[in-house]
Parts: structure tokens; sequence; C-alpha cells
């Protein structure tokens, strides 16, 4: 059975910058938590980050994959560099996705860290920018196939497909 690593404040925890959470409401996710599924992390609570937190943004319209290189920097909106805790959290998620054998990742869209989609271009500002967050960047150099919580139907294909080609 394929597993899947999820954001955890998709799963309702109030985990994220501002302390809020996004759950997500799917009758895949429900259909997944019983068949014992999902793998929950939080990538920056996993590298001791606090809840709230200063926002953060990909430093210059860079992406996930700039800061993996470094090329970039993460920064807070109080001018500090996170940079190190986002890389930290990263590895963390990798490290968890590895051990419990996820393939797949569903995570939170524009964040730096979970954003597969989209994330923030580094103003402050909401404006957004295609890319990945540093952790969904790390994921998929990894080979996790990464899912935005946008997602969930084209998720729910990609496994289909899988299971069914493992099946024959």
């Amino acid at each position: 059975m394929n597993k899947i690593l999820v954001s955890a404040c998709l799963m309702g925890h109030a985990v994220r910058y501002d302390g809020q959470s996004k759950p997500l409401a799917h009758p895949a996710i429900a259909r997944w938590i019983e068949e014992g599924r999902l793998v929950t992390i939080c990538p920056e609570m996993s590298a001791g980050m606090p809840v709230p937190r200063p926002p953060a943004e990909i430093e210059g319209g860079a992406t996930g994959e700039d800061v993996l290189a470094g090329r970039a920097r993460v920064v807070d909106i109080t001018g500090g560099d996170v940079t190190e805790e986002f890389g930290q959290a990263a590895e963390n998620a990798l490290a968890l996705a590895t051990e419990t054998g996820c393939r797949y990742a569903l995570l939170i869209d524009g964040s730096p860290s979970c954003g597969s989609g989209f994330v923030y271009d580094g103003t402050f500002s909401g404006h957004r920018q295609a890319g990945n967050g540093v952790t969904a960047a790390l994921l998929k150099q990894a080979g996790i196939a990464v899912y935005s919580d946008r997602e969930v139907e084209q998720l729910v294909a990609g496994l289909a497909a899988d299971e069914a080609h493992h099946a024959a």
C-alpha cells in the first residue's frame, strides 16, 4: 500500500506560521486515514520552529530549488534569515518519507516549505509565482510525487494507476 506524506496543517493541526490550520475535507482523505496511508508532518515544526512564527518567503522571486542550491535564502518578514531551518525542515520531511515508504506527498500550496504549485515572491506583498517550496523541491528531487491541496483528484488518479500497475 502506497503511503502519503501530508502537511500537518491539512490534517487540522494548528501549526501554520499564524497558529492556524487549513483542514482539507475530501472523501479520499477520510479513506486514506482509515487505510492508514497518511504520514503527517509539519516540516517547520520538525525543525524546531515555533507556532506562531513570523511569515517567511523565499527572497528575490527565487524557488526552493534555488534555496537547495545555495542561490537564495528564506527570510522572515522581520528580515531574519531562516534558510537553515527551512533546509532542516526539508531534510526531516524527506527522512520521514523515506523511513515510512511514502512515494507520494500532499502538501499545502503557497508555503515556502510545502508549496508545489506556487510560492510567494519574497516581497511579502501577497504576489504569487509558480514554483516549489524547499521541502517540495527536495521531495521531488528524491523522486517523490508531490501534489498540492488543490490536486487531490490527481493524487487519487495517480495512486490508482500506480496500484493497478503493481497489481498486474
